[in-house]
């Protein structure tokens, strides 16, 4: 497999449609602890999970569910298009080797319209620890008509994450998002 760049991942002009390196290109041992999602001005929480300490790393799940454990869905109602920023708080761990310029790179997609692309760094995690990050969103604007879209076909706004440790790839996540009205 090729080896993928930041500037590559910058470069792309849609959601891919595979996972661009496998679970195990995850040498560093990074595990996601704890995720939430908030609105900056209001501090209300949109979305929150946790790992269960019993629960197995992805990398010990059978190959057929680990691509389906890199996948995540949200609903978050057309009201989220009212919010001006959000914050995306993330605890995770490393393995016993340090990690050097950790990067997120997601790009957001309505359909193949790139949204926004956000980059995020770490620059230092010391090995064996356990670290919170949290990085800001701001929601970029939307016209009303891609507004609606958005809001009437659940799931066709997607994202890629790409994790990258210095210009090493090791994680693609993938996520859809959901924006109708909450029952």
């Amino acid at each position: 497999m090729q080896q993928v760049t930041t500037e590559y991942v910058r470069s792309l002009n849609g959601i891919t449609p595979d996972f661009l390196c496998p679970v195990n290109a995850n040498i560093y041992n990074i595990q996601f602890l704890k995720f939430r999602i908030r609105d900056m001005d209001s501090g209300q929480t949109l979305f929150e999970v946790e790992r269960d300490q019993d629960e197995e790393p992805i990398e010990n799940l059978p190959p057929e569910y680990q691509d389906e454990a890199r996948r995540i869905k949200y609903h978050f109602g057309p009201q989220f298009f009212e919010l001006k920023t959000v914050g995306a708080q993330l605890t995770f761990s490393v393995g016993n080797q340090p990690v050097k310029n950790f990067t997120i790179i997601e790009r957001h997609y309505f359909r193949d319209h790139l949204l926004r692309s956000y980059e995020f760094q770490f620059p230092f995690c010391i090995p064996n620890s356990t670290n919170t990050w949290e990085h800001i969103y701001t929601i970029p604007e939307i016209d009303e008509a891609m507004r609606q879209e958005m809001i009437d076909n659940p799931f066709q706004t997607k994202s890629d994450s790409f994790y990258f440790v210095g210009e090493h790839l090791v994680m693609h996540n993938k996520a859809e998002y959901d924006y109708s009205p909450i029952d």
